[in-house]
């Protein structure tokens, strides 16, 4: 049920993704990417913590190295730029994780404590790897409305447009001549 191909495809798409939204919010003024816009996680800054810190939340859930949390609006890292590093350090662990996953092993049974229900909970790995990759999106989502009302422009968002992603995935062939 679950696909490495597409499965690499989202990882490198949460990439891309973040690449582009840290380039944006590096020309952000500290100040301003730390203010409460009324968002969940409050602000631009606090909204790439939660997602960094999620995003170490699971990786410890599948890797078998617990990543202990407070809150999941703790704060990581007050600096940006050192967000930014350890954004671009996880993005890299998480694409390295899927490259080096045998298929197989996206229907192994994951358990897990819930932070948030306080209770066990098995999941298979797949469909862990694929919620991970839509609670990017989900909150990146969160991140252009903030970065759109300061008045910045992101640029195009959508997978369809990330380089490579037609064909670098699926090693899909033009069509041939009739």
């Amino acid at each position: 049920m679950y696909d490495k191909p597409m499965l690499s495809l989202m990882a490198d798409h949460n990439r891309w993704m973040n690449e582009k939204l840290y380039a944006v919010c590096a020309d952000i003024p500290d100040e301003a990417r730390k203010r409460d816009l009324g968002a969940f996680f409050r602000s631009i800054h606090g909204t790439l913590n939660h997602l960094l810190l999620v995003d170490r939340l699971w990786l410890g859930r599948i890797t078998s190295k617990p990543f202990p949390i407070r809150s999941l609006d703790q704060e990581l890292y007050a600096d940006f730029d050192t967000l930014k590093r350890e954004r671009a350090d996880t993005d890299v662990v998480i694409a390295g994780f899927i490259a080096e996953l045998e298929p197989a092993r996206l229907a192994e049974p994951v358990t897990y404590i819930s932070f948030v229900k306080q209770e066990s909970v098995t999941l298979p790995l797949g469909l862990i790897l694929t919620h991970l990759s839509h609670h990017q999106t989900h909150h990146r989502g969160q991140i252009t409305t903030l970065i759109s009302q300061l008045g910045y422009d992101f640029g195009e968002t959508d997978m369809i447009y990330m380089p490579g992603a037609r064909t670098a995935y699926f090693h899909t062939q033009p069509p041939a001549e009739a």
